[in-house]
């Protein structure tokens, strides 16, 4: 598949780098000195210019290419070169947007400003937030077969109850797969003898039942106090695209905002939100409205290092967790290092939901894990798989050591996979694999 990526920032390199292994890869960008550094670093056609330019597309190959995606860091730009790709081609395009009213108005016509997939960076920012928000303790999740599978991942405090247990000892949950373990930047697929560690991040997958109740076993004060007071802090799109959420969910979150027209505007348009006009870094402001009885903070301020400072008070003051947006994904780790419960790139999360949609002709779902190091893999099983007329045992015997089946579903219902477990043909499974061997999997099951 030819593949033209404009626009070579963070998240135009992330999909070029994830594309690049099964797929001929053109960037477009206008920085002479990124294409020359592209050319010798990923093994794509590195072009530079104006990807909103004919010429340019042309010289890319764009009357061939089956997919065109718009990348850069401007809306307008993208819709344009989305747009002039279409004139001359019949390649899928696909636009990124930070303007969540562009994204309505593409919604109510799909294939409006020329764009056949349309990705709101703050508003899938905010999906993320939410969704992480309704787990305790986890730092990634998502759902797979219709909401009949869920997977999360969770990092091992020292006082967890199951660190320094085995997987066998661990596995006392009747609908989960302990599916993968990020150690120490790699991936480890645990057996039953396998010791869980302090500061391994854990991967399970099952029923959305079943992730709940470990998620409870790791984190029992969470749990308990639940997710009910929730305080963003900054009236970015992103803040108020997460308090819309969370008011679609029933809670009425605080949200602190110091521009007084920005607060007015944000008071108006959500009705369950209370809104505070008032500095936030202000370490007596978060005391005096008794913020330290959140269970829930939100930074989403336009600044990495307020989102930092915030987040901080905030764990000084008390507040049960802690979510900070971190615009520089250099910063994530040092985030999170330093005491943010959960830090998130919405950049990243941009490149992965791009990167996920171009593999939807191979699976039905994708979530991507670790910046890309593994997936979790949805896909609808036909008779000529490799899974079908075999136990799972026989079949994972011809695949890659990195590979673990997590959940299976058939007619809806949830089938926890075992050694002994056959899949049929029209099942639904949900598959961890590292992303280095994706192709050859998914070309045997």
């Amino acid at each position: 598949m030819r593949v033209i990526v404009i626009g070579a920032g963070e998240v135009g390199r992330s999909i070029a780098a994830n594309l690049a292994d099964s797929n001929e890869v053109v960037v477009i960008e206008r920085d002479s000195e990124i294409v020359e550094e592209l050319t010798y670093s990923l093994d794509v056609l590195s072009i530079a210019g104006d990807g909103t330019s004919l010429e340019i597309l042309e010289e890319a190959g764009v009357e061939d290419a089956d997919i065109v995606i718009a990348s850069t860091d401007n809306d307008e730009t993208n819709l344009v070169a989305c747009g002039t790709a279409k004139t001359v081609s019949d390649a899928f395009t696909i636009a990124r947007v930070k303007k969540t009213n562009l994204l309505d108005t593409w919604r109510r016509t799909k294939g409006a400003f020329g764009v056949d997939f349309m990705v709101g960076s703050d508003l899938l920012t905010a999906h993320a937030i939410v969704r992480i928000a309704g787990l305790p303790g986890a730092h990634d999740a998502d759902v797979f077969a219709g909401g009949a599978v869920r997977m999360a991942e969770f990092e091992i405090a020292a006082e967890s109850p199951i660190a320094g247990e085995t997987i066998r000892e661990a596995d006392r949950f009747d609908s989960l797969t302990f599916a993968a373990i990020f150690r120490e930047g790699e991936v480890t697929i645990p057996r039953g003898d396998t010791r869980i560690r302090a500061e391994d991040r854990l991967v399970v997958i099952g029923s959305p039942e079943s992730v709940q109740e470990f998620a409870t076993e790791l984190y029992p004060a969470e749990a308990r106090d639940g997710t009910d007071e929730v305080v963003i802090v900054g009236g970015s799109e992103i803040g108020f695209q997460t308090a819309k959420l969370f008011e679609d969910h029933g809670l009425k979150p605080r949200l602190v905002e110091q521009d007084h027209d920005r607060a007015r505007e944000l008071a108006e348009e959500l009705p369950k939100t209370t809104v505070m006009e008032s500095d936030a870094t202000d370490a007596e402001f978060l005391s005096r409205e008794h913020v330290d009885e959140a269970d829930l903070l939100v930074a989403t301020l336009e600044s990495d290092q307020k989102n930092l400072l915030v987040s901080l008070l905030a764990e000084r003051l008390g507040v049960d967790r802690s979510v900070a947006i971190v615009e520089s994904p250099d910063y994530v780790d040092l985030f999170e290092a330093v005491g943010v419960d959960v830090a998130i790139n919405p950049r990243e999360e941009t490149a992965e939901e791009i990167t996920r949609f171009t593999r939807e002709g191979e699976a039905e779902n994708v979530a991507m894990l670790e910046s890309d190091l593994a997936e979790v893999v949805e896909f609808e099983v036909d008779g000529d798989s490799l899974l079908v007329g075999r136990s799972i045992q026989e079949a994972m015997a011809e695949l890659p050591e990195c590979v673990v089946v997590g959940a299976i579903t058939r007619d809806g219902a949830h089938i926890t996979p075992r050694g002994d477990t056959r899949v049929e043909a029209g099942d639904h499974v949900v598959v961890f694999l590292a992303t280095e061997v994706l192709d050859d999997v998914l070309d045997k099951i």
